[in-house]
């Protein structure tokens, strides 16, 4: 039920707004800045890269079990000393990224929760990119086997400062279109009874939609640039020539990533507004309301039912997708082995398919105003579709990722139809999520991606050994889980989940958890005078 109040309530309320909240309203440049940081945030040298040079420098480093250590390069088998015993390669990999993982989860929570408090919140982003362009630059000086414990420590550090850097540029959005223009007059023509509540959310919620799609089709024109870039520092720097210089090459992109990310961060470090927060509640300080707001979030999901039924959705269709992605590239390595020139040209199909598809998947939304479960559900039957294609190739070698020309027709299908999820499952995190604890909730729910992502190989690997090394028995396990994982999705009510988001802001309020800045009064709309319950 809305509640909108009535004239003699608004006054106060008028005043603080018309006073302070022009001065938050969205400009283009602080919009156009916040879609030019996700070029430079584009996972290119943390996510892509990075990891591809630290597998290379362990396979490099490595020797073969079968003979004393260090004598015979790797082949099939490969083994490094770590963390106290001799491992194979992949298993270094694995409790690598565990360690990353681990680290991130109390990183994410605690200053996730941090950052829904006062206007600081800027700084976590600043902070996180100004570490990930260092530690792309860092890549420069490993560059050869022997070094491959610098980059372990390159690695972790390189996952960690991406992901803190993409789950608080993410979280900004919701306050971004929240303050549109278009956004602020609707909320006026509510208050004056020249428009429903319910045409105002819809607005809102395709604003939110606009600035997520958006920036993920500019991130992907964007990328496709430095791609082409990148082919030249390949053929300049003669990576294909020997393993050493395709060492090398390696470290050369991921730097030049950095350096672009920096470059791309700049605008936005310069032009976001500084929105206020919450205040801190009586008798706590920054350093103990992260570990208090963050078991009341774990708590109040518990409470917010359709949030903790997204909750579940994501980390299903999470690991789904997450593991999907990792069988087939371990089918596809088997397929072929690709250099850093043949990586990257593949890398260009899939974001050009990438920025296309989540454009197309926008304007279909944008033309008959399709709300973002619909969307997210339609992408969720190809997401699907592909783990049928995989599972098809159980039983025949004919089909199921097991030819050069369905690796290439895999990454258009990916970018087409699959990549759109990047975007609408964000966009559905800040439906669910009270506007202001938008940042502890974007860390819970990055916390709980990456659970899925690390969860998934380790069931995957089992499967394979229990079926005799067939690479493709895993899709029978990820068609059923994705198919079950829609049931929760099927079963969320949006408007529900405002009423809920809602009444948990008041009850925060009430027990005196925090202050809301008259900017951020509300659940959704973010105005006192128009609440959802």
């Amino acid at each position: 039920m809305s509640k909108v109040a009535s004239p003699l309530e608004k006054e106060p309320l008028e005043s603080v707004e018309d006073e302070e909240g022009s001065k938050y309203t969205t400009s283009r440049l602080e919009l156009w800045s916040y879609y030019v940081y996700y070029i430079g945030n584009n996972g290119l040298s943390g996510f892509n890269f990075g990891p591809s040079q630290f597998q290379n420098l362990l396979y490099l480093a490595g020797y073969d079990p079968k003979d004393p250590p260090f004598v015979t390069p790797c082949d099939d088998a490969c083994v490094l000393p770590y963390l106290g015993r001799v491992r194979d390669i992949n298993s270094i990999v694995l409790l690598t990224n565990g360690i990353s993982f681990a680290l991130q989860a109390v990183l994410l929570l605690f200053i996730g929760a941090w950052a829904d408090y006062g206007r600081w919140r800027p700084n976590i982003t600043i902070v996180f990119t100004v570490l990930a362009v260092a530690v792309s630059f860092a890549w420069l000086g490993v560059d050869d086997p022997s070094q491959w414990r610098a980059g372990v420590a390159l690695y972790i550090l390189g996952l960690i400062t991406y992901q803190g850097s993409l789950t608080f540029w993410t979280a900004a959005f919701p306050g971004l279109a929240r303050d549109l223009p278009e956004v602020k007059e609707s909320l006026e023509e509510v208050k004056d009874g020249r428009k429903t509540l319910l045409e105002h959310t819809t607005l809102t919620s395709l604003s939110r939609n606009r600035i997520s799609n958006m920036s993920f089709t500019i991130c992907s024109a964007g990328e496709i640039v430095i791609l082409a870039i990148m082919v030249g520092i390949l053929k300049g720097v003669k990576s294909d020539e020997s393993t050493e210089n395709n060492t090398k090459a390696f470290s050369v992109l991921i730097a030049f990533s950095g350096g672009v990310w920096l470059l791309c961060a700049l605008p936005w470090f310069l032009f976001e507004k500084r929105r206020p927060g919450l205040s801190l509640p009586p008798g706590t300080s920054l350093l103990t309301v992260g570990f208090k707001q963050t078991y009341v979030a774990f708590c109040e999901c518990m409470r917010l039912k359709q949030t903790f039924l997204y909750l579940i959705f994501y980390f299903l269709m999470g690991d789904v997708l997450n593991t999907t992605v990792t069988v087939i590239a371990t089918l596809q390595n088997s397929v072929v082995a690709y250099s850093t020139l043949q990586l990257t040209l593949l890398l260009i199909v899939g974001i050009v398919t990438q920025g296309l598809g989540i454009y197309l998947f926008w304007l279909v939304q944008k033309r008959f105003k399709i709300s973002t479960k619909a969307m997210l559900m339609f992408n969720v039957f190809w997401i699907i579709i592909l783990t049928v294609w995989g599972l098809i190739g159980v039983h025949t070698d004919k089909f199921g990722f097991k030819h050069v020309w369905e690796i290439w027709l895999y990454q258009a299908f990916y970018g087409l139809l699959v990549c759109p999820w990047y975007a609408y499952s964000q966009t559905m995190i800040s439906e669910v999520s009270p506007l202001p604890q938008m940042f502890l909730f974007f860390a819970l729910f990055s916390v709980v991606g990456k659970t899925s992502a690390f969860i998934g190989p380790f069931v995957s690997s089992a499967i394979i050994s229990a079926a005799n090394d067939n690479d493709n028995m895993p899709f029978a396990f990820l068609f059923g889980l994705g198919v079950f994982s829609t049931i929760f999705l099927w079963m969320l009510d949006v408007d529900k989940s405002h009423v809920e988001c809602e009444e948990f802001i008041r009850a925060e309020a009430e027990r005196k958890a925090f202050e809301a800045h008259p900017h951020m009064k509300s659940a959704y709309t973010g105005d006192a005078e128009t609440k959802l319950a």
